[in-house]
């Protein structure tokens, strides 16, 4: 699978212009499913208007809005109680996943929950996500970004990538993301950890990272 790892969306031309190549088509031509799910897990966009926002394309940050082919919902706390045959062939079809942010434990769990997670590296996708839902790719987040507590504890997320994200760096609206606070995140992570603001991106293909940024970030190696 491949991955786009954004802080705030498909918000810039550079961004935009990764998405199209990783796709290899037209936006116009690509089918989407969004995937609502983390912002339940969070006080400050769920539940309510902030998620019929970003599910019908309404948001302040660009995902649904692009002019898709087609968009359809996946919401993964309902997963559980139908066969997977009535979502699964669904998922393995389309070409972008698009993953609101929120709670990234919450929607940790939730897709390990729903079989998802299992899903993810065999398809062909391009898994698009935004704050929570780039950071769930991660080994782990950190204590400073635990909300939802997990029934196991921790901190612990998927871990189909190697690094972990501190997003919305320098956010006017979020004065506790300075960079010095991201350097004290970075101290406690056990691998690479990235810092970066809603101009800028990670493009992971194979394996192989690529920054994609109209902004500024920073990576700390361990």
């Amino acid at each position: 699978m491949k991955f786009l790892l954004t802080s705030a969306g498909i918000n810039n031309n550079s961004i935009q212009d990764a998405l199209v190549d990783m796709l290899g088509k037209p936006i116009a031509e690509s089918s989407a499913l969004c995937i609502p799910t983390a912002m339940y897990g969070h006080p400050w966009v769920g539940p309510g208007v902030k998620a019929w926002q970003f599910i019908s394309g309404n948001s302040e940050n660009s995902m649904v809005e692009l002019g898709w082919k087609s968009v359809g919902v996946l919401e993964l706390t309902a997963l559980p109680s139908i066969a997977e045959d009535r979502w699964v062939p669904l998922v393995r079809e389309t070409d972008v996943l698009l993953v609101a942010g929120g709670d990234a434990l919450y929607l940790c769990h939730w897709m390990r929950q729903s079989g998802l997670a299992d899903l993810l590296p065999s398809l062909h996708a391009v898994y698009v996500g935004m704050s929570a839902g780039s950071m769930v790719m991660a080994p782990n987040i950190g204590e400073d970004f635990v909300g939802w507590t997990p029934p196991n504890g921790g901190d612990e997320t998927l871990g189909l990538v190697d690094f972990a994200m501190f997003p919305h760096l320098d956010h006017e609206m979020l004065p506790g993301n300075t960079m010095a606070a991201a350097e004290r995140w970075a101290a406690g992570m056990q691998g690479p950890a990235y810092a970066m603001d809603d101009q800028t991106a990670i493009k992971v293909i194979d394996g192989a990272v690529e920054v994609v940024s109209e902004g500024h970030w920073k990576l700390f190696s361990p």
